[in-house]
């Protein structure tokens, strides 16, 4: 007589939805973010059953998984092929350069009901590779190194990916080379570092005669690594673990393809073969703490400035006196993010994210949410100080209400200069609406003056502050930072016409440098 139990469970039907969910949990998926709607919501509410959080954005431009430009995409022929195309996309997205992937999942699936015994899992990936580079090119970098005048090591984002930071601290400290961090490669050595030459960049770029780029990618961030902001024969050194990177824009000298930690301990092993250490007392390091003082000076002029409104060195200085030394910072904006790089201080790896490479707005509050939920969950008390231009704070500003609705330890501080790039005050927004409407007279670039943007905190149940002077910034962000128990909104009224320290760059030849 047939098992009627087996008879049973060779008949029990499961979901697409449970399929799908499922299949994200057997990859150690812990977290959703999603904007619900059918058939969405019957995925979110899968996940939930099986123990994924599911965070429910309000705006699909802050998620970003479903831009065009994705490592791997693909549409699922069935929901029995569905458990190895997440496999799949899971695996893309962590091997080799980190990045988002696309599984495109027909509606009707989600619903379709299937044979439960039709539905193989595939085991959750293993742990990316590490590639090693050629022992030969290893071997002609560190010859290329030592023979250096004049070098710069450039640490990109590719180094925090890597977790490199023990052996690219190591290289930086035992052979006494100045290096520079990319926005994101921030933390990797701290900020504070005495080898540090960020506050002297555009100098560090313009005379080194070697440069060494782990992780870091010559575009427009690195001015694509050409003349007049580099020597015509500068030799750049490329250390990446993509291959399709290597060689863009300029040909390096050496490249060396690997895993960026893997490979700097190759060179540490390299370069200790036969004792040698770049002198720190040279002319390139005389020049570069001259630039860097000066830099600093200048900088330190602006912030000490009493006038009001205040300016972005002044809001920043501030700022940087209060933040806990392991806050992640998410910042995004034009004048906003490019001057907050250089005054606020990174002392952690991979505790930074910014529009990034392709200067994106409208991300800083996915970002600021996601690193949220993490630091909830695994560093209890750890504060996400998100730092907003008025301009990139209005793409994503509904997202206040899933900050609130999760009670997330987000702090967002909107430096608000009525614009973007720039913009004007009232009196003479008031005096140009004299003359015509807004649409016909109002410069493109301009916000509206004075707007209210911590309203919109309070107006979900967090905590708001309007501020136009350094005392009650400081006020108002040690109260935030005290407060645990509720999210907060800084709007910081700065000059509209503010703007970065005047630069001083132009073509100079090493002999008179």
């Amino acid at each position: 007589m047939p098992d009627s139990n087996f008879a049973e469970r060779s008949e029990e039907q499961v979901s697409g939805a449970t399929v799908i969910a499922q299949a994200l949990k057997t990859q150690d998926v812990e977290y959703i973010f999603g904007i619900v709607g059918i058939p969405v919501t019957e995925i979110a509410i899968a996940a939930q059953q099986l123990g994924i959080k599911y965070i429910g954005m309000r705006n699909e431009q802050a998620v970003e998984a479903c831009r065009l430009y994705t490592k791997f995409s693909a549409r699922p022929s069935s929901i029995e092929a569905v458990p190895f195309v997440i496999e799949k996309a899971v695996r893309s997205s962590i091997y080799g350069r980190p990045g988002a992937c696309y599984v495109d999942i027909p509606a009707d699936f989600v619903n379709l009901q299937v044979n439960v015994n039709s539905i193989k899992y595939v085991e959750c990936c293993m742990s990316p590779p590490i590639s090693m580079a050629e022992t030969s090119a290893v071997c002609t970098a560190a010859s290329v190194i030592r023979s250096a005048k004049q070098p710069l090591l450039i640490i990109g984002k590719g180094a925090a990916y890597a977790h490199a930071e023990d052996s690219i601290q190591k290289l930086v400290e035992q052979y006494k080379l100045p290096f520079l961090p990319t926005p994101m490669g921030k933390g990797v050595v701290p900020d504070n570092h005495p080898y540090c030459v960020g506050a002297a960049r555009s100098r560090a770029l313009q005379f080194a005669d070697v440069i060494v780029l782990f992780g870091a990618r010559l575009n427009w961030i690195l001015h694509f690594g050409l003349p007049p902001r580099y020597q015509p024969d500068v030799k750049f050194i490329q250390v990446d673990i993509c291959a399709e990177e290597l060689g863009n824009n300029v040909k390096p000298a050496v490249t060396l393809l690997g895993d960026i930690n893997a490979v700097t301990k190759q060179l540490l092993e390299e370069l200790d073969k036969t004792p040698w250490q770049y002198p720190p007392e040279s002319k390139w390091w005389k020049t570069l703490r001259e630039k860097m003082k000066s830099n600093e000076a200048a900088s330190k002029e602006l912030a000490s400035k009493k006038s009001l409104p205040m300016n972005y060195y002044t809001v920043f200085y501030h700022v940087q006196e209060q933040l806990p030394r392991d806050c992640f910072v998410v910042s995004e904006g034009a004048n906003t993010m490019d001057i907050g790089r250089t005054v606020l201080q990174n002392y952690l790896p991979r505790h930074r994210l910014d529009a990034g490479t392709f200067g994106t707005m409208g991300v800083g509050l996915g970002f600021a949410i996601a690193a949220a939920m993490v630091a909830k969950d695994r560093s209890p008390g750890q504060r996400i100080i998100c730092v907003e231009g008025d301009s990139a704070f209005g793409f994503s500003g509904m997202e206040v209400e899933t900050i609130c609705r999760y009670n997330l330890p987000i702090i967002l501080l909107v430096v608000n200069n009525n614009g973007i790039y720039q913009g004007f005050d009232s009196d003479t927004w008031k005096e140009m609406l004299k003359f015509q409407d807004a649409a016909s007279v109002v410069p493109p670039m301009c916000l509206l003056p004075n707007s209210h943007y911590e309203q919109v905190m309070t107006a979900f149940g967090g905590k708001g502050y309007f501020v136009q002077t350094p005392e009650e910034l400081q006020r108002s962000l040690r109260q935030s930072l005290a407060d645990t128990t509720k999210p907060s909104l800084i709007n910081i009224m700065i000059e509209p016409q503010a703007t970065r320290k005047t630069q001083d760059f132009h073509w100079l030849t090493r002999s008179n440098m």
